[in-house]
């Protein structure tokens, strides 16, 4: 088990194994389908994007946040299936170098080929553990693009052991979903 530093360098991920479990600490950015469209179109139009992409540890997630005065609070934060952003996560890793995915269910051939080109893992996080998961999202530091709702918003969070993850894709191209298509197929 391995607690992890956000953000994190390409030699951090690169020294990740398939199959270790992680924790993170540090800042942990959501995003989903509607998040990555619009900062891929403002970085195609030459518009600034918020800060805290580039270089994230990005977790698919939807939360469910709560407003108390002029603050927010995470109250569920469950992964969010991440093949639902196959079409879109190659380009996001290689445009604003993602160190890290968090979600659940895997990514594309495509993607873990960037992931292996760029420095980029996938952690896997437990379906059904939203209430948990939220726990290791320590504090709101901020949220961007709320206009997309509050599951698409990209929200900006101070992890402190975030987890536990499991290292499902990692950075050498290995990956335990093919592991276990594998051995389906025998």
């Amino acid at each position: 088990m391995k607690v992890l530093q956000a953000p994190l360098s390409e030699n951090d991920v690169r020294s990740l194994r398939l199959g270790e479990i992680v924790y993170i600490s540090g800042p942990v950015i959501t995003g989903r389908d509607e998040m990555h469209i619009r900062a891929l179109e403002y970085a195609k139009d030459g518009k600034a994007v918020p800060s805290g992409i580039n270089g994230s540890v990005l977790y698919h997630c939807g939360p469910i946040m709560k407003k108390d005065g002029d603050s927010w609070a995470v109250v569920a934060a469950g992964p969010t299936t991440s093949a639902r952003m196959n079409s879109l996560e190659a380009e996001m890793i290689s445009v604003f170098d993602i160190r890290a995915i968090i979600g659940k269910g895997g990514m594309s051939t495509e993607t873990s080929e960037t992931m292996k080109t760029t420095g980029c893992v996938y952690l896997a996080a437990t379906g059904g553990a939203a209430v948990t998961l939220a726990e290791g999202l320590s504090s709101v530091v901020g949220v961007e693009w709320l206009d997309l709702g509050m599951p698409e918003a990209m929200w900006k969070f101070n992890a402190s052991r975030l987890g536990p993850l499991v290292v499902a894709m990692d950075a050498e191209g290995n990956s335990l979903y093919e592991a276990v298509r594998r051995s389906l197929k025998r």
